[in-house]
């Protein structure tokens, strides 16, 4: 159970890494960036899903593993036309229908990799927690096979997790971007104390408490 004032400072945690985030996608673009306040909850991976369109949706999946002081996950999505969108951004070509190519994936991971560094840049700053990101994985599929993927592969057995959500937008070319940072039971509690919030009563709780 997360009290009031830990579920602010998770916010804010948010809040500070996707400034960071969205200052370097301005500048890759060129463009203004709009982002969402950071959304803090537990939740279902279907419901993530669907906030991507729903779990059959297709959508490229950018994924890194965090290590250092603190450990989690930070999955990307870009919705398929929003994708393609970027990739005639950045290339000035549309890809084909079947998916990307090895040039169009690269493009989509180095976005993706700017982005996660200048999220985990401003986290470390902010909370002096030693942190760094694994090489980018991609895949592209459905939105519920790419959520459910990965983290199985880092003890998420249950069906739900805390993750902190952010929504990045650029109007102009219709580029969308869904952030998630879903860190480790434990370094939950870490990052609280770095904080310097106090009152965390984690009591050994699984995500699959609620709020």
């Amino acid at each position: 159970m997360f009290s009031d004032m830990e579920l602010d400072a998770l916010k804010e945690i948010g809040n500070i890494g996707a400034g960071n985030a969205a200052t370097a996608l301005s500048l890759l673009l060129s463009n203004k960036i709009n982002m969402n306040v950071p959304r803090v909850a537990i939740i279902s991976f279907d419901d993530v899903s669907n906030s991507v369109g729903g779990p059959e949706n297709l959508v490229a999946g950018i994924f890194m593993r965090i290590t250092g002081d603190i450990s989690g996950n930070i999955l990307i999505i870009i919705p398929k036309p929003n994708a393609y969108n970027l990739v005639n951004y950045l290339l000035k070509h549309q890809p084909g229908e079947a998916g990307f190519s090895a040039m169009e994936e690269s493009a989509l991971v180095e976005v993706g990799n700017i982005i996660a560094s200048s999220y985990i840049v401003a986290l470390s700053d902010f909370t002096k927690l030693s942190m760094k990101i694994s090489v980018p994985g991609f895949a592209y599929d459905m939105a519920g096979a790419i959520f459910s993927f990965p983290l199985s592969l880092y003890g998420y057995m249950g069906d739900t997790a805390f993750l902190i959500e952010t929504e990045f937008t650029e109007g102009i070319d219709d580029i969308n971007f869904h952030f998630f940072l879903i860190p480790d039971d434990e370094s939950l509690k870490v990052l609280l104390k770095a904080i310097g919030v106090s009152s965390f009563g984690w009591n050994g709780q699984s995500r699959n408490g609620g709020i």
